[in-house]
Formats: C-alpha cells, structure tokens, sequence
C-alpha cells in the first residue's frame, strides 16, 4: 500500500511539475511544450474560422465556445493533473505487480524498438486510430457508455474547440482499452508526443467551421463535411447508432460501411432530440450519468437520441 500512495504522491508532484514548466515555457526539450502547441494550433483554427468561414451565419465566437475552451483545458491538463495521472500510473503499477504474480509478462511482448522511428510512429498511428475508432463506436451502441458520450453531441455549434467538448469519464474508457493492445508493443512513448499531437490537430479540423477540398485524402482522414454528420440531429433509422466514428482516419468508415454523407451538411441541425432537457453548464454536464438525478431520462428518448 504504501508503494501506491508514494506513486501516487510522485505522479502529483511530477505532473504538476511538467504542467508548470509547459506553461513557462521550460519544458525539456522546449519543443516538447503540449500545452503551447495546443494554444497555438488553436488560436490558428480561429482565425481560419474568422477569415474563411464555412458557416457564414455562424457567430465567431459561437453558442458554447468558452464552455468548449474550458473543456479543451481540462481535459487535456486539469483532469490529468486532479486524478487521471495518478490513477494512471496506479493501475500500470498494479497490473506489473499482478503479471509478476502470475508469471507472465505481456508488456512489450511484441519489440519495435530497432524499427526507424517513422515506422514505429505509423503503425502507431493507425493501430491506436482503429482501437479508438470501435471504443467510439462502444460509445454510441451501450446506454450507459452513450450516457457519457451525449455531452461530446450536446454542440450545437460547431467549432474547433468543440473537439474536446467531452465526459471526463472517455478519458478513463478511452485508456483503459486501449492500454493492454499498446502496451504490448514496446513503442518508443517519448516519440508518441508527435502521434498526440497530430491527432489533436485532426480533431480541431475536423470539428472546425473551416474547410478545405482535400480530394481523394478524405477516404483516409476524417474532415469537416463527413465528420458534421457523426453529430447529426436526426439520422435515417437503420443508422440509429450512428455514422461516420473516425477520430482521425476515415478509411475505417469506409471499410466497414459506417459512412454516411448524403450532402455536404453543412447547415444541418446538430445535437439529439430532447437536447433542450440537456445540461448546458460543466457541472451538470460533467455529472451526467454518474449522479442519479441526471441519469433519470425517458427510455425512449434515449433509445432516438443514439442515433445522432
């Protein structure tokens, strides 16, 4: 026990560290810097909004949009900083204590590590991209996964920001899933940073009120004018989980019939019926889905709203 309140003690006090030293630019190596890199890419996604909009009827500074930067923060930073880091390396640390236990060591299992760094960062890349791609298909076919996810579909308004509008708790399903099938190959963590942050440049545009012909790419990566019918108000029955699960790549879509862009949709109404019932403060939406008041909705407006 006392191992794990030392992780735990260390994870807090190390983490706080990298966050400050991020934010006063003394990060090693300084191109290292997340937290910049985000606030830079962003401030270039608004300006696109502004100068190149694709919705031109669409506030600059949108329904939401400070909700949605706040969102942008925390998640990325705060909830690592309040609980996740931690936990994190708690349970890395539990689960190696339990392999030495048993007699088996699975980390690593699969050795990249003499692969060209180009190599190992691709494979990377798409081997995360497609385990993401089923955890948010998971997330719209099980209620009480779709419970959480309906916060990420509460926009109304798209914009870059919104990207990271989403429960607190994607960040524990999306890692808990994902942890094993990585971790046993023994990719070079530190290069990863490269992987985060192109993937978090995806998401802002495929998010943004921007858009740009990238002809026949839009079969691999996800875009703008196929990523704005995932957040469809109304969509035909027989999609009543949803369309269009890229993150990132669009190809997976493609490959498993779960494409759908009818027209260019830019116009089209977003959210899910009954949004008007939804929380519209970080509170209520951050405690959607664990405290039991919120959980208290009409069966069947639940069963029509995961669709969208």
């Amino acid at each position: 026990m006392d191992k794990y309140l030392d992780i735990i003690a260390q994870s807090y006090s190390s983490y706080t560290q990298y966050l400050l030293n991020d934010i006063l630019f003394r990060s090693s190596p300084p191109h290292y810097n997340f937290f910049w890199m985000l606030t830079f890419a962003s401030v270039i996604f608004l300006l696109l909004e502004a100068f190149r909009p694709w919705r031109r009827g669409q506030a600059l500074l949108r329904k939401d949009f400070w909700l949605d930067l706040f969102y942008m923060y925390f998640n990325f930073f705060l909830f690592s900083w309040i609980v996740f880091q931690a936990g994190a390396n708690v349970i890395t640390e539990a689960f190696h204590d339990f392999q030495l236990a048993i007699g088996i060591d699975i980390i690593g299992i699969v050795n990249v590590s003499y692969w060209p760094v180009w190599l190992q960062l691709t494979v990377f890349f798409i081997l995360r991209d497609f385990i993401q791609w089923n955890v948010h298909r998971a997330l719209h076919r099980y209620e009480w996964l779709w419970k959480f996810h309906k916060v990420h579909h509460s926009v109304e308004e798209m914009g870059f920001s919104a990207h990271l509008r989403y429960h607190w708790m994607e960040n524990i399903v999306y890692a808990a899933i994902q942890y094993l099938p990585l971790a046993m190959i023994g990719f070079n963590l530190e290069h990863a940073f490269w992987v985060y942050l192109v993937t978090t440049l995806i998401g802002h545009w495929n998010h943004t009120n921007f858009t740009l012909n990238i002809g026949f790419l839009k079969y691999i990566f996800n875009n703008p004018e196929m990523h704005i019918w995932h957040h469809a108000y109304s969509l035909p029955a027989d999609r009543r989980y949803g369309v269009n699960f890229g993150l990132s790549l669009s190809i997976w879509d493609y490959l498993f019939k779960t494409n759908y862009i009818p027209s260019s949709g830019r116009d089209i109404r977003l959210g899910f019926p009954d949004i008007e019932s939804f929380p519209d403060g970080f509170i209520g939406q951050s405690m959607y889905g664990v405290v039991s008041k919120t959980d208290e909705v009409n069966s069947e407006e639940n069963i029509n709203s995961k669709a969208n």
